[in-house]
């Protein structure tokens, strides 16, 4: 506690002889190797020892607790509780998608069996939410998954996965902006496009200016700017008229159901539950977001674990009650895909009811807007704090207590691309950045708890490695079989029996950590299974995804060997408040 109102002092007397608005080169570029065009050029022609420095090179929790706050010059206020975590995440996860995809998964999917495929996948996130936690408890900073991979896995991978979600993460919110703009355009005139400006002399996918997306991208960052707590007041209360019409949803759902509308329950066998699974997980990602703030909570050890994992508890509960309430009312086959829950009201002679469904998907859109503006500016902060970008993103204002640098950059390139971009542009580019970066923290956790540097023996090391390589392999072999369509049972049998002797060798090591308050329970069960879930999600997914991530990871990848190489490795080569003094020089 004296420590932090020590850092503060530091903070408040550091802000008083700098004003938050400047614009020097010092500021965004203050490592030695951007000086001078000669230093720069130094600095490249020894760019191949300075990637074998920082390839395997990994932080500490006291560097991410402590030195690199100091990047921020001004403290994020401490003022989120448990009860604000889990709305922030209820608002966050449930929005637009889960009215859309479970009727299309219902109708083409799974069927009545559609709820089966929500639980699934409601595991498979609660698995992901337990290894955040565990981490958030431990190091609760802001930036979420990226500070874990970088003290975990090192700066390299935490770059690559980082880069990939925040564009990710940039390009779902220009998507959710014009998704808002088309539902208010239906509502009002029945017209996807009654709002949008149309130039045929631009090219297709990008000739329909949508100013709706940006004017709301801009109202819902700008709320995100003014301060935590109000944002997160704000998400409870909308969060609440959500849960007000879900609650009468499926209510009247159940009154008007009948159980022979649940026969066949599996029409289209295990396989479609499987792979609706893998589409009905797009509904639950959003935790990320919320996990990123674990900086400005109040008391991490508690509001964490019991914010997220009591959201995404209650989200699953609530998901798989609202796809049994849909498949009890109607018949599958004759669920609307479009627009199920409309279109069922509408069937029992309540069409007025599907402006409430309207107007909560609308809420749910704002909502998952605000808070990602939220968990976006704080992960762009953390990576700014490691100087991986120009350190003037970090910077935290004084009076607001929010990184406004930060949230100017991703609401300026967020609102840019929903400008300009269609939804079907957008929808093409969504990667596996997500599930990549749930496999890649729970991958980190195991590292946590069985290596520990200069304590874990040379032969441990090694058995871990091998065992862990043996389940990332079954793992990614069980995804390949299912998705070659291969048929029979000994092909998973065997996978399945290489990923049970991995685990189970792993969990016959001995643990060289521990979690100091609290910890995800059955290690290295639990993580284990949640890199095969992921895995398997993963290779449920297109060609364009991967595609995608490749092209994406290899721009970054130039961008980290020409600027954040030699920026990281001059911060971790030179202390840094010799650093400070010579950018101030």
């Amino acid at each position: 506690m004296e420590e932090a109102h020590q850092q503060e002092s530091r903070s408040d007397d550091l802000s008083q002889r700098r004003s938050y608005w400047r614009w020097r080169k010092q500021d965004f570029f203050p490592e030695f190797s951007f000086q001078s065009f000669s230093t720069y050029k130094s600095a490249l022609s020894a760019t191949c020892p300075r990637l074998a420095d920082r390839l395997l090179s990994r932080s500490s929790d006291a560097y991410e607790l402590d030195a690199a706050r100091r990047e921020s010059e001004n403290p994020m206020r401490r003022c989120l509780t448990w009860w604000d975590l889990l709305w922030l995440s209820f608002g966050s996860v449930v929005g637009s998608g889960v009215f859309v995809i479970t009727g299309q998964e219902a109708r083409t999917g799974a069927g009545p069996a559609v709820v089966l495929s929500y639980a699934i996948s409601g595991v498979s996130a609660l698995l992901s939410v337990l290894c955040y936690a565990e981490f958030g408890v431990e190091i609760p900073v802001a930036g979420g998954s990226f500070s874990y991979l970088r003290v975990e896995l090192g700066d390299f991978i935490a770059f690559i996965a980082a880069g990939n979600i925040l564009l990710e993460a940039m390009v779902g919110a220009a998507g959710l902006g014009r998704s808002w703009s088309s539902y208010l355009a239906s509502l009002v005139k029945n017209d996807s496009d009654y709002f949008r400006i149309k130039v045929d002399s631009f090219a297709k996918g990008f000739d329909l200016l949508d100013p709706v997306a940006v004017a709301v991208l801009l109202v819902a960052n700008g709320i995100a700017m003014t301060g935590t707590k109000r944002t997160s007041w704000l998400n409870l209360i909308t969060s609440m008229v959500t849960v007000c019409i879900i609650v009468f949803i499926v209510v009247v759902g159940f009154t008007h159901s009948k159980t022979s509308n649940l026969v066949p329950f599996f029409p289209y066998g295990a396989k479609g539950v499987v792979q609706s699974a893998a589409v009905v997980y797009w509904s639950y990602t959003g935790f990320d977001m919320v996990a990123n703030m674990a900086e400005e909570t109040e008391k991490p050890s508690r509001d964490i674990p019991i914010g997220l994992v009591g959201s995404m508890s209650m989200i699953t509960v609530v998901y798989c009650l609202m796809a049994l309430a849909l498949t009890m009312m109607v018949k599958y086959t004759e669920i609307d895909a479009n627009a199920a829950y409309s279109v069922a009201f509408t069937q029992i002679g309540m069409k007025w009811a599907k402006y409430l469904v309207g107007i909560c998907a609308l809420k749910g859109m704002t909502t998952s807007l605000l808070v990602g503006s939220l968990g976006q500016a704080r992960y762009t902060t953390q990576i700014a704090r490691s100087h991986m970008i120009p350190p003037w993103f970090a910077l935290v204002h004084p009076k607001t207590g929010t990184p406004i640098n930060a949230t100017l950059l991703v609401t300026i390139l967020s609102a840019i691309i929903s400008f300009f971009t269609s939804l079907d542009v957008l929808s093409s580019v969504f990667s596996f950045a997500t599930l990549f970066i749930f496999m890649l923290v729970a991958v980190a956790l195991l590292v946590r708890r069985y290596y520990v540097k200069d304590v874990t023996p040379e032969t441990g090391l090694l058995k871990f490695l091998g065992f862990l390589f043996l389940i990332i392999a079954s793992s990614i072999g069980v995804s390949a079989l299912w998705n070659a369509g291969v048929g029979g049972w000994i092909a998973y049998a065997v996978t399945g029996v290489l990923w049970f002797i991995g685990t189970l060798g792993l969990a016959l090591l001995p643990k060289y950590r521990v979690p100091k308050v609290w910890g995800v329970p059955l290690v290295p069960w639990l993580p284990s299974f949640s890199i095969a879930m992921n895995l398997f999600l993963i290779g449920s997914l297109g060609y364009v995804a991967f595609l995608r991530f490749i092209i994406c990871t290899m721009v970054m990848l130039l961008y980290y060997l020409f600027v954040g190489l030699h920026a990281t490795y001059d911060v971790a080569h030179q202390p840094l408040e010799e650093s400070k003094f010579e950018g101030e020089r």
